[in-house]
């Protein structure tokens, strides 16, 4: 049996276009549409359900299957081979239905004698609302073509679905609900903070108005007057953020510009346009694939790129003619951006004093847009999978950047509370600003270390206003993660000495490249693994990458020349691998000391503890190390064998936990009675209550996030510690699940603020 023509596409599609301008109900086309399906792509079955409300697919009309069928077989989202595709947004191409697991029998419809289906998800404004399905009694896997073809013909249907007349004759129900209720959305903190505003849709919602050309040449030079547009746009935009952002965010954008001529991506268009579709549908029609195929893709470095042509798509769709364009750069009021995913070349087109926030359904704090979000003060929350389908233009929403909360439409009572936590929130943050240039010395005289952690030169820039000691963590990993390629010798020295002039001699702590696990290098060949967090990487893969780890080396050693240096090991498991390492900095060392620049005046090479196993020898690590910094979130991790990235396990633990507190009273004991230096870093770090704990066991030296270095500094100074260690080391040995509420008494009781 043969499939879809090469002419086939234009065929349907042109007979399509008499159907939708002719006469009749929306169903009667409908079926008129099912009918012609069947005829050109040579089945025996052609049916359409649609979404109704309760997310419940309905067969609407069939060619093919029983007339008796029609508004009686109904399948719940998920169930089912129709079910499973609207759940997945994604076509569905199977030789033997039967046989798949998903396959649910209803006898009312007489499918029983059919073997091979192609389905594929009817879209409208990134939601599902419907199913299209062929089938053949023989058991053939439909072709490319064919798929592609279903696809667009699916894009006609969503239109004819969608008017007016059908709306009113079938009932068909929206499932998004009631749009103007109140509704509060849970999601993931991804740059801290607090706002209010207006949302503003990111992404469009392409209406595809007309999705049949009359005139596909006129629809070709559309097409590329909005291409040339988008080009020119894009290059404008990249040459803004010269001024705005370093080195080592430029990447960024420069691989965005790289998206916005990419000649696959733009021959997908054209190609799409050729088959008969308008400029508006043949973007719909790639971005839809785009989007499907983001679903099925979990490497983090192929959704960013994915995202990013999402993003292109949008921002082609608004330079088409007749479609109105949205200053981002002269906003009228406080905004709140949301999105689904979004590349941090379209958070920097947004007018900067009316942004206030950012909502996406998906994202992760390693993206690209965390990263500049946070570098801006900009808050984000994300993984709100439903915020695009139940929010609408111009709500008013709250955005909590401190527990990962999105309110839309809220009431009175909830504003009320909101607003009185902003007002909480700025008198705290006028209050650690007083107190930003007091020396961090504890009530009764103990003098503390309070450094933060950065990883971009934005970080840098904001040092100075935060009256912090140093920089206690500087993650290199970002200049790599940011990039297409790797970063030569002389980008990352650049970096390296921009960093220390900014610093003006205050110390900074240089943590060498740590990746792996989530922090993905698309130039790094790695192997996918079943547990990439214990799996290859950190100073693994620089032991087994030796030319990437000197090179590294090299850069450090080249920027800090005439000066001190401090960088340290991350993961390392056993002293072997902190010895290892350290002689190929000694190289570097020696060999920058005979060449004209020479070598830094001083160099303090210490280690990470993160991994527990280094824990037990100590003893010998404590002789080869200049200082050593716990690494306290991976060092929770993998000591109470918890993925700190799951929620259904992540509130197992508690970094209160006296068998944690022995732990790290085990480490501080062993630094301070040999005299090594001892830093930590990592969340607890920055929490005013674990760290009284950690001073009671005897640390001194904290880096954590710029927005923690206030509230632990308060806590710091109303602090009498000879009092807390006697009270803490007691808490190390009781058999409580967690010692939060005995800390938090004594903190009250001596009136210590946390």
């Amino acid at each position: 049996m043969s499939g879809l023509g090469v002419s086939a596409p234009r065929l349907l599609l042109r007979k399509l276009h008499q159907v939708m301008a002719g006469h009749g109900d929306a169903e009667q086309r409908l079926n008129e549409i099912v009918r012609l399906i069947a005829g050109n792509m040579i089945a025996e079955v052609c049916s359409c359900y649609l979404m109704r409300a309760g997310d419940v697919l309905e067969l609407f009309a069939t060619h093919g299957l029983k007339k008796d069928a029609v508004h009686q077989t109904r399948l719940r989202l998920g169930e089912g081979l129709v079910g499973d595709i609207a759940a997945q947004a994604r076509p569905l191409n199977l030789s033997d239905a039967q046989s798949h697991p998903q396959f649910a029998y209803r006898p009312e419809t007489g499918e029983e004698e059919y073997h091979s289906l192609l389905g594929t998800p009817v879209l409208r404004g990134g939601r599902v609302i419907g199913v299209l399905v062929v089938q053949n009694r023989t058991q053939r896997s439909y072709t490319e073509e064919e798929v592609e073809a279903l696809q667009t013909v699916a894009m006609v249907v969503a239109e004819l679905v969608s008017s007016e007349q059908m709306v009113a004759s079938t009932e068909f129900s929206d499932t998004a609900g009631n749009a103007t209720l109140p509704h509060r959305i849970a999601g993931s903190v991804l740059a801290e903070g607090l706002a209010t505003g207006y949302a503003l849709l990111h992404e469009p919602r392409i209406e595809v108005i007309r999705a049949l050309a009359e005139d596909r040449a006129l629809e070709l030079q559309r097409l590329s007057k909005a291409v040339e547009a988008l080009q020119s746009s894009v290059d404008a935009l990249l040459t803004a953020t010269n001024t705005m952002f370093q080195d080592e965010s430029r990447e960024i954008f420069e691989a965005y510009k790289m998206f916005a001529h990419d000649k696959g991506w733009l021959k997908k268009l054209e190609d799409a346009v050729k088959t008969g579709l308008t400029a508006e549908a043949a973007i719909k029609r790639v971005q839809d694939d785009t989007r499907a195929r983001m679903k099925e893709i979990t490497d983090p470095y192929l959704r960013e790129r994915l995202s990013e042509l999402d993003d292109l798509a949008n921002r082609l769709y608004l330079h088409l003619d007749g479609h109105e364009m949205i200053d981002r750069r002269n906003l009228d009021e406080d905004t709140i951006v949301v999105a689904h995913a979004m590349g941090a070349a379209e958070l920097l087109d947004y007018d900067r004093r009316h942004l206030k926030a950012v909502i996406l359904a998906e994202g992760t704090r390693s993206s690209h847009v965390a990263i500049v979000a946070r570098a801006l003060g900009v808050p984000v929350v994300g993984q709100c999978e439903e915020i695009v389908e139940a929010v609408e233009q111009g709500d008013f929403i709250l955005v909590d950047g401190e527990h990962g909360q999105v309110f839309l439409r809220p009431g009175e009572d909830v504003q009320e509370a909101f607003f009185q936590n902003v007002g909480q929130r700025a008198k705290r943050q006028a209050k650690f600003a007083a107190l930003r240039d007091i020396p961090n010395v504890s009530k009764d005289g103990v003098k503390l270390s309070l450094n933060v952690n950065a990883g971009l030169l934005i970080d840098v820039d904001h040092f100075h206003t935060t009256g912090a000691d140093g920089i206690g963590l500087f993650r290199t990993e970002l200049q790599f993660m940011v990039r297409s390629q790797m970063p030569k010798v002389d980008e990352q020295t650049a970096l390296y000495s921009k960093v220390l002039d900014s610093l003006d001699g205050a110390p900074v702590i240089f943590r060498t490249l740590d990746v792996g696990g989530d922090k993905v290098l698309p130039y790094l060949k790695t192997r996918a693994e079943e547990n990439p967090a214990l799996g290859w990487r950190a100073i693994r893969i620089g032991l087994d990458r030796p030319a990437l780890l000197r090179s590294q080396l090299r850069a450090l050693v080249q920027a800090a020349a005439g000066r001190q240096l401090s960088l340290m090991f991350p993961m390392v498991a056993e002293v072997s691998e902190f010895i290892e390492a350290k002689a190929i900095l000694n190289k570097e060392i020696e060999r920058a000391s005979q060449r004209k620049g020479g070598a830094p005046s001083k160099v303090n090479v210490g280690t990470m503890i993160e991994v527990p196993s280094i824990v037990w020898q100590l003893e010998h690590l404590l002789k080869e190390v200049d200082f050593v910094s716990v690494g306290s979130n991976d060092l929770m991790q993998f000591f109470f064998a918890v993925d700190r990235g799951n929620p259904k396990i992540s509130d197992r633990y508690d970094s209160l936990s006296p068998s944690l507190l022995k732990l790290l009273r085990k480490i501080a004991d062993d630094c301070n009675a040999n005299g090594i230096p001892l830093s930590i870093c990592g969340d607890i770090a920055g929490r005013p209550l674990e760290a009284l704990a950690l001073l009671g066991l005897g640390y001194r030296n904290f880096s954590m996030s710029a927005a923690s270095l206030g509230p632990v500094k308060e806590m710091v100074l109303s602090a009498e510690i000879a009092k807390l260690q006697k009270f803490v080391q007691g808490l190390c040995d009781v058999r409580d699940h967690s010692v939060r509420d005995q800390l938090r008494a004594f903190a009250r009781d001596h009136s210590i603020v946390v």
